[in-house]
């Protein structure tokens, strides 16, 4: 269905709920400034179109996108391929080959496109996201130390060579600011997620900048006044030769746009116990990366940890990404000029964070457990991200994935499984859907959709880990998950094991026959318990008002362990 989730949740909007969207929307801001600055930096660009992207993508995303809580605006997972642009093509390429992308998402969009991406091995996501990650990393690593060079190298292996030939220049009032900066972030949230260790992070190590006259570099010293307003719309230049040498990295963008709002999406769905419409996503995607080039913006996507941050803060609607966009807008407006004092060590710490959250190495790690054909995917991704080239990487990354399509269509027999799939998620009448159902407190339930796109179940444990205090119970739903492969079940296994060092107690609802088997084979029925393993949602919740010693609903039991025994006969 393409029509935008604005329009379908505004007219069930109350008060309440409106006050929460308000306030998540202005802590999502907060949260988005020092990313947005450090990510237009790390890119090749001026920090102020890091700020222009969150604001004008992150509107049309939230006003014109599928999902209910979607984020929008510069994510790291486009840093490396806009930087390789802006050398090879300067500022006037990137521009164009973000519109280019912009178009190429419109009409995956229109032509459904849309529910494809989930099909995309989860080997080929974390081999070039993992590849990603560790370039990010290497490109922050003068800005930390504080090195003296005077060009970096591109290549991967040339520049650590520069790196440890320039390790002698350290600059240790840098690398002290660094480190502060890097302590406060890690250690931060054990004090409190509703304020962002980042910002935390830059305003105590600006304040010290400037207190001891420190000689570090600051935002300002390297790129100079940070406008306070938005630049007016300017024509783009058609140029047939360049459009035509851009048509690969343009794809690329589309590609990382396509497949890190969808994965946001489907992560935001389990959270909210909602379902998007990834057709329509796609369009506002487009839209989004059209329109912000026309402002001086870079590329834009869905942003998975300020998505999560705008549902934990109590965000349901798109106005609260609206919010999110005007927030950054004031503060650009009126604050804009004082982010030209934050020390460049400050946001080289910031992106040595999200690089680790990023590389996903819990994954990376258990997927070489995976079977061989995985393995050499994921690897092969990787090395070629980090080695050669990321357009490279993605086009034979697709290549891959296509393959593994194939063998895994072969091995599916129940070809309605792949025909609903392809189907993009619209709003039905549900009456088993979790908001119609009274949840205990500190009770979470989170419901993963889909066969293939089980992956994105890691996405969610890893910023669980980042921004919330865990619940006592988490239920995780699996009503739509008619089949699970080796991916999926060492995600269950993650999430028990994550959880049981938590104090989490886990409960399965809504586990198909499949599902059961090969948990039952993997040794997870046992870890997780027969008594914490049911077949719908309301026995799932009788258990936890049980586990927290709350009267139960009376409701017949739903007798899951039935079915293993007929496995075992």
């Amino acid at each position: 269905m393409l029509k935008p989730k604005l329009l379908t949740t505004i007219k069930d909007l109350t008060k309440e709920q409106l006050i929460k969207d308000l306030t998540a929307g202005v802590i999502v801001g907060i949260v988005a400034l020092p990313l947005a600055i450090a990510f237009a930096i790390a890119s090749g660009v001026t920090p102020e179109k890091g700020i222009i992207t969150a604001i004008i993508a992150g509107f049309i995303i939230s006003a014109f996108g599928g999902s209910r809580v979607q984020i929008g605006g510069p994510t790291g997972a486009f840093i490396i391929i806009v930087y390789g642009i802006i050398q090879n093509y300067g500022v006037t390429g990137l521009t164009i080959a973000t519109v280019m992308a912009g178009v190429i998402l419109v009409i995956m969009g229109l032509v459904r496109f849309g529910s494809l991406i989930k099909f995309i091995p989860y080997p080929v996501v974390v081999g070039f996201t993992s590849g990603i990650a560790l370039l990010i990393f290497s490109t922050q690593i003068k800005d930390f130390f504080g090195l003296q060079i005077q060009k970096v190298p591109s290549e991967f292996h040339e520049k650590w060579i520069a790196y440890f030939n320039a390790f002698s220049t350290t600059n240790f009032y840098v690398l002290g600011i660094a480190l502060l900066s890097l302590l406060i972030m890690i250690f931060w949230p054990k004090v409190t997620h509703r304020i962002p260790g980042s910002l935390i992070a830059i305003i105590l190590s600006t304040v010290l900048v400037i207190i001891f006259k420190l000689p570090v570099d600051t935002i300002g010293s390297k790129f100079g006044e940070i406008p306070s307003n938005l630049p007016a719309p300017h024509l783009i230049e058609i140029n047939l030769t360049l459009i035509k040498n851009l048509i690969a990295p343009a794809t690329v963008i589309a590609l990382l746009a396509a497949i890190e709002s969808l994965l946001s999406a489907v992560v935001a769905d389990g959270m909210i116990g909602g379902k998007h419409r990834s057709n329509m996503e796609l369009v506002a995607q487009g839209l989004a990366n059209i329109v912000t080039p026309i402002f001086g913006g870079i590329p834009a996507t869905g942003a998975i940890a300020r998505t999560a941050t705008n549902i934990k803060n109590g965000g349901r609607t798109p106005i609260a990404g609206i919010i999110h966009a005007i927030t950054l807008l004031l503060i650009m407006l009126f604050f804009g000029n004082y982010a030209k004092l934050i020390p460049m060590a400050t946001l080289a710490a910031i992106l040595v964070i999200v690089s680790y959250n990023m590389s996903e190495w819990h994954a990376f790690k258990e997927l070489l457990k995976s079977p061989k054909s995985d393995v050499v995917v994921l690897l092969t991704t990787f090395f070629l991200t980090v080695i050669f080239d990321l357009t490279i990487a993605i086009e034979i990354g697709m290549i891959l994935a296509v393959l593994l399509f194939m063998k895994r269509m072969a091995e599916v027999s129940n070809v309605s499984v792949i025909t609903r799939e392809l189907e993009d998620e619209e709003d039905v009448q549900d009456p088993n859907a979790v908001d119609k159902k009274l949840i205990p407190a500190g009770v979470e339930v989170f419901e993963i959709n889909g066969p293939f796109f089980f992956g994105a179940a890691s996405k969610f444990k890893e910023e669980m880990r980042i921004i919330e205090e865990p619940p006592k119970i988490r239920i995780i739903r699996m009503r739509n998950v008619p089949a699970v492969d080796a991916t999926g079940l060492q995600t269950i296994k993650d999430f028990y094991h994550d959880a049981k060092k938590q104090g989490t107690h886990i409960i399965l609802s809504g586990v198909h026959t499949q599902p059961l088997y090969a948990m039952t084979q993997a040794g997870i029925f046992d870890l997780v318990g027969e008594e914490n393993i049911f077949g719908n949602i309301d026995d799932a919740l009788d258990r936890a008002r049980e586990i927290l010693g709350l009267p139960k609903l009376g409701r017949p039991k739903d007798f899951v362990p039935s079915v293993r025994r007929e496995m075992r006969n």
